[in-house]
């Protein structure tokens, strides 16, 4: 007698392009299929990103399936990225496995390992499927780049591998939504038109009751239906994708309202350690590549890179660095995070060539501390204190940054910023990071520090801006508040009852839904 294994339904979620809210999309039928009963999980073969997060195992994956698991109500998974690229240079990358670094390849390097990669990916899809009732795919960038598609593992192959029905995302505010769809189609083949479901249209601006006749000429020209057209929506859920930053332009004058300035250098990782502070009312971030006066801003802050040393001597080249070190000489504040803590210091180590050659990088100087870049990489979920209160955050980083003394000694850090009391989920009696006496100058390998409401109160008071209140829930609390008004959002203006049907699935929590397209048998 055979025994049936079990096989979860497939959703992918594909693009016409890069950020046009696949992960949007992907993590609102995450919350609703999980708001109906199922046990949903999602899953991305391939991503390329520096914003990566870590799972409770000390794992690392990418953010938006960390989100995406998140809004599943799931711990997140390395099955659910088991392909995770973290651009080095413009040709090459670190290529994390399963969680856990693989190596780097170049470009060409890393084709040839594909099949690999393929087999990985598919094991793991393989085993989300025996364990949930539907997946939710992502796909990555376009689905239809002619010159990669033979190699690709996440868009097209990948969704015909576990059958699944496609969502095709376009972004109608970027304008050309027209084209967007249907040169997309034109550029696959029959069979693989075949296997798009439907059109969903995202970030529309305006009365969508003048689009109508834009749906049924998309209908007609492709011959798919149009599963809703999604206004825009200012929702305040991590963003994976560096375009976001990338398009961002500074626009807020911080001689009239208090702004922090984060730097946004060429190799910025974990950018949404900053999301908290846009939800602060009456305080401006700004994002900003080149280098400006810094006396009107409040705070400076150097995030996380994925090549501290290239990111040094970018600073120093484009004039950053000096611009930096008289701001502080001159009483302003500044926060490193990961590699922008070991910026502060005054030289970084790398032994072994982890970010390329060999060599020694001077720092900023603004901390009398070195750093040695080594392995293991360290990937933990850790809670700590400041001061005595309170936060939960996550570390992801190569190597080592104390006192000189301590490099050559071996011994432990016996002070530092924050007191680590949990790693991954183990007691313990750690510090992290280090500030001046004053406080002005501070930096920390905690990714999201500002996570926890009352951290962010405390440095927003040592600005001298303990007047601004940030929101009572910035951490996870507060972005499940947002998945449910994602999916809600998302219930209003797409037919979720034609998506289910063309994923054949026809019941939840024995209810029939109201099907409204034919179910494919």
């Amino acid at each position: 007698m055979s025994v049936e294994i079990k096989q979860a339904k497939c959703i992918a979620v594909l693009g016409t392009g890069s950020d046009v809210g696949k992960s949007v999309v992907a993590t609102a039928l995450c919350r609703i299929f999980s708001d109906q009963g199922h046990k949903v999980a999602p899953y991305k073969a391939q991503n390329m990103s520096n914003n990566s997060g870590v799972t409770p195992e000390g794992l690392e994956m990418g953010r938006a399936q960390i989100v995406q698991a998140e809004a599943a109500r799931i711990a997140p998974h390395v099955d659910m990225n088991p392909v995770l690229l973290k651009p080095v240079t413009q040709i090459g990358s670190q290529v994390v496995l399963l969680g856990k670094v693989h190596k780097d390849l170049s470009a060409a390097e890393y084709h040839r390992e594909k099949a690999k990669l393929w087999d990985t990916a598919c094991r793991a899809l393989d085993r989300l499927r025996a364990s949930n009732d539907v997946v939710v795919m992502e796909g990555a960038g376009s689905c239809a780049e002619v010159n990669l598609m033979a190699r690709d593992i996440v868009n097209l192959k990948m969704a015909a591998y576990a059958k699944a029905p496609v969502i095709l995302t376009a972004d109608i505010d970027r304008g050309g939504v027209f084209a967007q769809i249907v040169g997309t189609l034109a550029c696959l083949n029959k069979a693989e038109q075949d296997m798009i479901a439907g059109v969903i249209i995202n970030r529309f601006r305006g009365d969508i009751a003048l689009f109508k006749e834009g749906v049924a000429w998309i209908e007609k020209k492709t011959g798919k239906p149009v599963f809703g057209v999604l206004p825009w929506v200012n929702h305040r859920i991590p963003n994976e994708d560096s375009v976001v930053i990338e398009q961002a332009v500074a626009k807020i004058d911080p001689t009239q309202t208090p702004t922090v300035l984060v730097v946004r250098t060429p190799h910025i990782s974990n950018f949404t350690d900053f999301d908290p502070l846009f939800q602060v009312d009456g305080l401006g971030v700004d994002f900003v590549e080149h280098p400006r006066d810094l006396a009107a801003y409040k705070a400076v802050i150097l995030p996380g890179s994925k090549s501290t040393r290239s990111d040094l001597n970018w600073l120093a080249r484009t004039g950053w660095a000096s611009k930096i070190q008289t701001y502080v000489k001159n009483g302003g504040h500044i926060l490193g995070v990961c590699g922008g803590y070991q910026m502060l210091g005054t030289k970084v180590h790398d032994p072994h060539g982890f970010e390329g050659t060999p060599g020694d990088t001077y720092g900023l100087g603004l901390l009398p501390l070195e750093t040695v870049l080594k392995a293991p990489k360290t990937t933990t979920i850790s809670r700590f204190e400041w001061d005595g209160v309170p936060g939960l955050g996550y570390e992801i980083h190569m190597g080592r940054t104390v006192p000189a003394d301590r490099i050559a000694s071996g011994k432990p850090e016996d002070k530092g910023l924050l007191r680590v009391k949990e790693r991954n989920r183990q007691a313990c009696t750690d510090f992290d990071g280090a500030a001046t006496d004053s406080g002005r100058v501070m930096g920390t390998y905690m990714h999201g520090f500002f996570d926890s409401a009352p951290i962010l109160k405390k440095w927003l008071s040592l600005l001298g801006l303990g007047k601004l209140e940030p929101p009572e829930s910035c951490g996870l609390h507060g972005r499940d508040r947002q998945y449910d008004m994602l999916a809600r959002h998302f219930e209003t203006h797409v037919d979720v009852a034609a998506i289910v049907c063309a994923m054949n699935l026809k019941k939840v929590m024995g209810v029939p839904y109201p099907c409204r397209l034919p179910v494919n048998t």
